[in-house]
């Protein structure tokens, strides 16, 4: 049997949906090994002590408010 077109938008929005989950939790396990990196780099200089986390949160946040990211 062949499905309606209603039935065939329907299967095709849901996986559209499901790749936009995926990419989502993709990219926040992306950002997040990119913010452990950066932490990791930043400590092994002693004059960066003062910088701490919430001098790189907004690196991560501006990344993620760029169009087509």
């Amino acid at each position: 049997m062949t499905q309606s077109y209603e039935e065939r938008s329907a299967v095709k929005t849901r996986r559209q949906q499901e790749d936009q989950r995926r990419m989502a939790f993709r990219r926040a396990i992306e950002d997040r090994c990119e913010q452990r990196q950066l932490m990791v780099e930043i400590s092994d200089f002693p004059d960066a002590a003062e910088f701490n986390y919430w001098q790189v949160s907004p690196l991560v946040s501006r990344r993620n408010a760029q169009p087509g990211h």
